[in-house]
Parts: C-alpha cells; structure tokens; sequence
C-alpha cells in the first residue's frame, strides 16, 4: 500500500471526560494507532481540540467562563496542559512532535501560508508529526461568536491544513459514526451513508444541529470541511473516535464511517 499523507482531526468530547479533564486512556490509544501508522510510512497531522475545556478543568473553575478574556486564558492553561501530554505520549512511542498554532490571518494570507506550507514539508521530512491547534490566546474565531471568521471550528482548520499540505486523506475523529440519513439520535430509523460523492443539497441538509456541549463542532461544520477537502483533491472520513483502531482500516479503504470522495480519486476508490 502507498504510504499517505493524511491529517487526523479529533474533537473535544473524545478527548476529555465529562468533567472536562483530559481523557488519557483515550489519548494513549490514538497516540499509539497515529505512531504506528508513522511506523509503516504515512506521514500524519494531527488537529486536536479541547484547550479551553481542559484549561477549565486543569483551574478548577466551575464551568466554562463567560468573557473572552477568561475563555483565553484558558485555553492558554489547557494548551500548555495538552502538548505536555501529547509529548510524553509520543515519545514513549519514539515519536517526535511539534505543535503548531494557527489564526486566520495565517491561513488568509499567501505569504505567512506559504511559510506554513514549507514548515509543514519539513517537519514531515524529519519525521516530525505536527499537532495542530487554533492559536485560542489571541484568536477569537472559534469562542466569539458573531462575526466572520476564517477558521472558527477545528474540522474547518483541518480542511484548511490538508488543502495547505496536500494531504491525501482527511480523518475527522467525533462523537457520532458518520453521516446519517437523520438525527440518529432522535430517529431510529436513520441509516449511516457509507460513501458520499457529492455534497448536494440533500446532504447538506443531513447536518442537523451541534454536539455535545464540550465541542462546538456539529454535522454542519463537517460538511462545510468536507467541502473544503474535496475541492483540494483530497478524501475526507467522519467516524467514531472512541475507535482510534478504526484508522488502520480507513488508511486501506475499508468501509468505516462516511467517507467523502474527491472527484479526482472516485475511479480509484
């Protein structure tokens, strides 16, 4: 099999209990699927969430605060919290990690995105795996609300990232299998799409409303990356991330999820 470049985003809610503190049995499990598929030769992005809800839990505040500033300092306090993790995790591993934080001005511009590109390219030559999250301290895209905003969700910053690197696959870890025909968790009836070659209306009518009330992340903004993903070339799969082994079978095509296929790769899918 030909090894891929591939970005695997995972949300919040699979990262962290309840509580907002961090999940480690969960992290450890796709540290090391994500460590073995470097093993045999992809060269791996991983976008991950959660900052604000750990910063949360790691203060000890009651809930998650209400003004700007505080959700940033936050965000600072869980972000230290999670590459702290991330490293530990990887290295036991023998994996090399960097963390890479982004705002829109980054991706907007072509100057500072062609820098990105070429930061990106060399980390994964040295067989670095890059981790990657909005810069939450001094972006306010993604917790303020209201107004436009080039990222603002991490499906949307991974779509960017794999268009950014050219990667082949786009994996988005969340709470929920795919994308169903309905609200699967109000319609027993709903049937989980396994392939999706066009985002016509219909589809994008299947987004439904947003998650957990860790994530701010729902179906829409999934479609709207797929979308993103698509126009770059590249394939992109929603599944379950309380599955991180289901990786290994998406990276050889299997059916897993929804996967939502470029027109560029339909014929060889």
């Amino acid at each position: 099999m030909k090894p891929k470049r591939m970005v695997v985003k995972v949300g919040t809610s699979t990262l962290t209990h309840s509580s907002g503190s961090l999940d480690l049995r969960s992290m450890e499990r796709l540290v090391r699927v994500l460590s073995d598929l470097c093993g045999a030769g992809h060269e791996i992005i991983l976008v991950t969430s959660g900052a604000i809800a750990v910063g949360v839990a790691h203060l000890g505040l009651p809930e998650r605060p209400s003004s700007l500033r505080r959700k940033q300092a936050a965000a600072a306090v869980g972000q230290c919290r999670m590459m702290h993790i991330y490293d530990k995790l990887f290295s036991e591993y023998n994996r090399t990690m960097a963390q890479i934080l982004l705002t829109g001005e980054d991706v907007e511009d072509p100057v500072r995105a062609e820098h990105l590109r070429g930061t990106f390219s060399a980390l994964l030559e040295l067989g670095v795996l890059p981790v990657v999250n909005e810069n939450d301290s001094v972006s306010s895209a993604e917790i303020e609300t209201g107004r436009h905003k080039v990222l603002g969700d991490n499906d949307t910053l991974s779509a960017i990232v794999a268009s950014l690197c050219g990667a082949d696959l786009l994996v988005l870890l969340s709470d929920i299998d795919g994308l169903y025909s309905a609200d699967p968790r109000v319609d027993p009836g709903a049937k989980l799409l396994h392939r999706v070659t066009e985002l016509t209306p219909d589809i994008l009518d299947m987004a439904g409303n947003p998650g957990t009330w860790r994530g701010t992340g729902g179906m829409a903004t999934k479609l709207s990356a797929a979308k993103i993903a698509l126009e770059a070339g590249c394939d992109m799969v929603i599944t379950n991330g309380a599955r991180p082994e289901d990786l290994y079978g998406i990276v050889e095509g299997r059916e897993t999820g929804t996967r939502f296929i470029a027109k560029r790769k339909a014929g060889d899918q």
